[in-house]
């Protein structure tokens, strides 16, 4: 691979990061308004509410769906890279017909578990009618995910992040209007009239480029076997993750309050949410991109190391900044009663660092069908961060939780970094070495700065450490891209 090659492939990873990312920040920025209307218009309780039926029902669409949104990426992407369209025309068919079937179980389910949903989820009347109301948005949900991840395999990137920002003020225009005439009453129309906004939004798309047609349906189900395996894989991944939080945040209730939950949720959401508008793309463009190069061990190895390069240098700086205004940032989000989460976010912010370098490797077992190996690595993740929780949090409180939550993923790191290496033959490069050695020791220093006494060292080493850290990733980027020349040549065309 030449020099010209090797630039445009960094470019690649690194702009469409940076959609992705985008689009996340512009998520988190419309939902934080959005959220802030719908406070007002229904209240706390009315939020409880649309929070419980949101739950129930993605964790519905979840258990039913068979993983296809996902699972489906990796096989299409495959026969999309050999460029066979006959076959590329054929497997679109055998995902739709799997999401059709998804979307009426998962429809069935809904209404059949309405009354246990309803028992089990509120502790004052009977809301089966409301679930029942509810199951047609799982079906939307199951083919939305199908369509979605057709889009994905054919890497249309840019029709993607374009659904996500029309979505974004969709839903904003269709709950606040809703919610303003009818209040809590239009809970269950706006989850639904959202859902049904979201497939056709998808499917105008997904439809325009392979046209849907019933024909020639015969034996696409057993076709698609081998890609629901993989899905159902990942789906009790999924429901196993949903579980360690419940029965971490049980523990914290039980030794600790609710305010103790509500304190650990907080200090979570502010670590692991805005640092995952980096990760935001992994699914979108570095999956389907992995899986089309399985097979080919050295394309993988440069594959998962790009990606790892770029989500470090991209994320590092946000993380170092993150860290030292946290706590000017916990009074402006939340509120100052908040502050014990402070200390216990700034050690998890560690996790991010890692999470950053374990992800791109652990998409491997994912990208290569094994879906057992994926399945077990997880649940060693899981049990390993209950674990370190309850203990921690014995030891150390509410800060001992963050601590828990970046040692859990150093230990994943290790798991599946040596996992990979003895079963695809994935080493790692002496460039994301580098370069996560240098941001982390800064990311070291900025956890230091947090201890100063002093107000003015505390902001001037702060704002030091965090310039270093920009300044590395921006040098790096510049030299191993071609958007820092062709943003010049942009200037200067315009100048002339």
């Amino acid at each position: 691979m030449n020099e010209t090659e090797k630039k445009d492939s960094y470019t690649h990873v690194l702009k469409y990061a940076g959609i992705f990312g985008g689009v996340q920040g512009l998520n988190i920025i419309i939902g934080l308004v959005r959220n802030k209307l719908i406070a007002l218009l229904l209240g706390p309780a009315g939020m409880g509410l649309a929070s419980l039926f949101n739950t129930a029902i993605n964790f519905i669409s979840q258990a039913t769906n068979f993983g296809i949104s996902f699972s489906a990426v990796k096989h299409l992407s495959e026969i999309v890279d050999s460029g066979d369209e006959v076959r590329i025309r054929h497997f679109v068919k055998v995902i739709r017909a799997w999401s059709a079937i998804t979307a009426l179980f998962g429809m069935l389910v809904c209404m059949a578990v309405g009354p246990l949903l309803s028992d089990y989820t509120f502790s004052w009347g009977d809301h089966t009618l409301h679930f029942v109301l509810l199951a047609p948005a799982v079906a939307m949900l199951a083919v939305t995910g199908g369509e979605t991840a057709i889009l994905k395999a054919l890497r249309r990137l840019r029709v993607l992040a374009s659904i996500q920002i029309y979505m974004v003020f969709v839903a904003l225009l269709i709950s606040i209007p809703i919610y303003y005439f009818f209040g809590e009453s239009g809970i269950v129309p706006v989850i639904v009239l959202v859902a049904l906004s979201s497939m056709i939004i998808t499917i105008s798309y997904s439809w325009r480029i392979y046209p849907f047609r019933l024909g020639g349906l015969g034996g696409v189900l057993g076709e698609g076997m081998e890609m629901v395996r993989l899905g159902v894989a990942f789906v009790f991944a999924g429901i196993l993750g949903s579980g360690a939080e419940m029965v971490i945040r049980s523990y914290l209730n039980v030794s600790g309050g609710l305010e103790v939950v509500g304190l650990y949720n907080a200090g979570f959401m502010l670590t692991v949410t805005y640092a995952g508008m980096v990760f935001s793309s992994m699914e979108t463009d570095y999956f389907p991109r992995l899986s089309a190069v399985n097979h080919d061990t050295a394309a993988v190895n440069i594959t998962i190391n790009r990606q790892i390069e770029i989500s470090v240098l991209l994320l590092s700086p946000m993380l170092s900044i993150l860290m030292l205004a946290l706590p000017l940032l916990m009074p402006l989000l939340f509120r100052s009663d908040f502050a014990p989460i402070v200390p216990m976010a700034q050690v998890a912010v560690f996790s991010m660092y890692l999470k950053a370098m374990s992800l791109p490797i652990s998409y491997v077992t994912l990208a290569k069908g094994d879906s057992l190996s994926y399945l077990i690595l997880e649940i060693i993740y899981d049990m390993l961060l209950v674990a370190l929780i309850i203990l921690f949090y014995d030891c150390w409180g509410l800060f001992g939780t963050g601590l828990a939550l970046s040692l859990s993923y150093l230990v994943d790191l290790i798991l599946v970094y040596v996992y990979a290496r003895i079963r695809y033959r994935y080493i790692v490069s002496s460039s994301v070495l580098l370069y996560a050695g240098i941001q982390l020791f800064l990311g070291g220093v900025a956890y230091w700065v947090t201890f100063a006494g002093s107000s003015a060292v505390y902001w001037l080493a702060g704002m030091c450490v965090c310039t270093a850290s920009m300044a590395v990733s921006v040098h790096i980027l510049r030299k191993k891209t071609s958007l820092w020349d062709a943003l010049m040549r942009k200037i200067l065309h315009r100048h002339d």
